[in-house]
């Protein structure tokens, strides 16, 4: 049988030769693929190990792909599990991971008030929502309901 990374450098060979990437996706997906080889390794072999273990402690263990202090760009927010950088994480974490944010930061020891989307991000959509006057709105809104329950 051929080794995990071999294996993992035969998928890429063949996904690269038919979608462009730059180094930073490319590096991304090699990462991916290996950890995805190396959990389904693991889970082959989790019959053969002692019955009190649990399946999802290994996946729980992993060491992140990055350093959580490179996680956090200005343009994207790179998944510590995977290493797919994207805007935000909240969906992909929910939908590739079956994971919560909150699940997330604390595997990662990340703290609370930490964002899960870019800077970037963030900024165009306040800057969108101030241009829209939802700040506003909300304000008016507040101001309603407080003359309501006097």
């Amino acid at each position: 049988m051929a080794t995990l990374l071999e294996m993992a450098k035969d998928i890429i060979i063949a996904h690269a030769s038919k979608t462009e990437m730059n180094k930073e996706e490319l590096l991304g997906e090699i990462a991916e693929i290996h950890s995805t080889l190396s959990r389904l390794q693991k889970a082959e072999e989790a019959p053969e190990t002692a019955e009190g273990q649990t399946e999802g402690a290994s996946e729980n263990e992993t060491a992140p792909v990055v350093s959580v202090k490179k996680a956090f760009k200005k343009d994207k927010v790179i998944c510590l599990i995977c290493g797919k950088g994207m805007k935000t994480l909240s969906r992909h974490l929910k939908s590739a991971h079956d994971m919560s944010a909150s699940e997330y930061k604390k595997q990662f020891d990340i703290p609370k008030k930490q964002p899960l989307a870019a800077r970037n991000y963030s900024e165009s959509r306040r800057e969108m929502a101030i241009a829209r006057g939802l700040g506003d709105n909300l304000a008016k809104a507040r101001a309603a309901k407080r003359a309501a329950k006097k």
